[in-house]
């Protein structure tokens, strides 16, 4: 299951939910097995110059080699852009999860 997480300056106005849907889109549309992706978003109030910064991880994979991840990137690039839609610096990266990554769903206390 993927994970996304989008920063950016408190000055920007954003449909970040609009852009954690094109995420999760793109990134089933190149892997159909990647599963829902567990996104947030964070305005950022203390800042240096105008910004959004996208970071996106998911588990390696024998399918996501490089020109996988090269197609990925282009397209989530292309479609997050359109929905940015004032002057700012961008960045997005996609990373792999490190080998001691763990995750888990918790149900909760048992009563």
């Amino acid at each position: 299951m993927p994970h996304a997480e989008i920063k950016y300056s408190a000055d920007m106005t954003l449909d970040t939910q609009a852009m954690m849907a094109l995420i999760e889109a793109t990134i089933a549309n190149h892997d159909s097995g990647a599963g829902a992706v567990k996104s947030r978003a964070f305005q950022i109030s203390d800042f240096l110059h105008t910004h959004v910064i996208i970071n996106i991880t998911m588990l390696p994979k024998a399918h996501r080699d490089a020109d996988f991840m090269t197609a990925l990137l282009g397209d989530l690039s292309a479609g997050l852009k359109a929905i940015v839609d004032q002057p700012c610096a961008f960045s997005l990266e996609l990373d792999f999860n490190g080998p001691y990554y763990h995750t888990d769903n918790l149900q909760g206390a048992a009563a």
